[in-house]
């Protein structure tokens, strides 16, 4: 007779779970798996780059192990993933709590994440950063290919080279640029989305296209093609919208995809808050949280729309970020029904490396 090590002196009964025998406690419901049975209910014996990471923790306990009798130890079940579970000494099988199991059989899709997650800096992000001045980021691997980021990413890029190379390359810039006085008026509204696909340099450019390659494929994959291009031509032309209502008589055009991206760090900000970008101050590289790296973003911005820098639209960035973040909330559920990886990564049981 086996007996529940918390409720001592509960026989636990056997029963079937996936085709396996295992024991349960009529009691407090917890379960006792068998050696090897553990695994086979995650399916880890078919994939061997799996393994219980019983190394993570093993704090000894008074529970007694039902087959023998000697205290188990309790253990993560991976790095980064905080599921206890108690296992004997000796081997001969692993306790786990019932409302724990349907988290524990979560592991197997959490694996590669966390690692890619919890991967370190380097010199070679060191190098890239400290040389471009850009974060690099640790996110989750999108499932699908980003058609509309790279398609993006390309016509803004070919837009930027074609006028270079056109003579009345000014005149042209002001025709599609968005100037508030005219959208103030209720005309060229056009403007409010072919503006973001005009640029003023070649490092205004690179900027904005890094920035979009850096969080574009997750959201895309988030969202599907479709609805991230809209999404991303809506943040654009909200960000529009404030800049212009800031100063409605303004004839300075209004350029770039800077308001577009913005809302793009509203909704990476709201939904892949396990992610990390890489800060660096002076020679220093640090991995912090998608809120961390946002927040200076954003009070860099607040600091030059104060000093009256007129050189940069502040409010259509700031714009675009309120409209990703209002997105980001609005759209939170949906994304988490049809984007499950996102959920298990928002367990509070997840814990990443920064």
């Amino acid at each position: 007779m086996k007996y529940c090590p918390y409720c001592r002196h509960q026989a636990l009964r056997e029963t079937t779970y996936q085709g396996q025998e295992i024991d349960v406690c009529p009691r407090c419901a917890g379960l006792w798996f068998e050696a090897g049975e553990f695994d086979a209910i995650l399916d880890l014996e078919k994939d061997s780059s799996i393994e219980l990471k019983r190394r993570d923790a093993h704090a000894k306990t008074d529970l007694p192990c039902p087959d023998c009798g000697s205290a188990m130890h309790r253990h993560h079940l991976m790095q980064g993933y905080r599921i206890e579970i108690e296992c004997c000494p000796h081997g001969h099988g692993s306790w786990i709590e019932r409302a724990e199991l349907a988290e524990a059989k979560a592991a197997k899709a959490l694996n590669t994440p966390l690692e890619t997650l919890n991967a370190g800096i380097n010199w070679r992000t060191w190098l890239f950063q400290f040389v471009t001045q850009m974060p690099v980021e640790y996110n989750i691997t999108p499932h699908n290919r980003p058609w509309v980021t790279w398609s993006l990413l390309l016509l803004n890029t070919l837009i930027f080279a074609a006028m270079m190379f056109v003579p009345q390359i000014e005149e042209a810039m002001f025709y599609w640029a968005m100037i508030p006085n005219d959208i103030s008026h209720g005309s060229h509204l056009g403007t409010l989305i072919s503006s973001q696909f005009l640029h003023g340099s070649w490092l205004h450019l690179l900027s904005n296209m890094y920035f979009l390659w850096l969080t574009g494929d997750n959201l895309e994959d988030a969202l599907g093609h479709v609805r991230f291009l809209l999404i991303y031509l809506l943040c654009g032309t909200f960000a529009a919208l404030a800049q212009a209502m800031t100063d409605p008589s303004s004839t300075i055009p209004v350029i770039g995809a800077s308001g577009a991206i913005a809302g793009l760090f509203g909704l990476y900000l709201f939904w892949f808050r396990k992610a990390s970008l890489t800060l660096m101050i002076f020679v220093f590289q640090k991995k912090v949280a998608p809120w961390v790296f946002f927040l200076i973003w954003l009070g860099l911005n607040l600091i030059g729309m104060i000093s009256g820098d007129q050189g940069v639209a502040y409010m259509a960035h700031i714009g675009g970020l309120v409209a990703g973040l209002t997105l980001g909330a609005l759209l939170h559920q949906w994304v988490l029904k049809h984007y499950p990886m996102l959920q298990l990564l928002g367990s509070d049981k997840v814990r990443v490396k920064r």
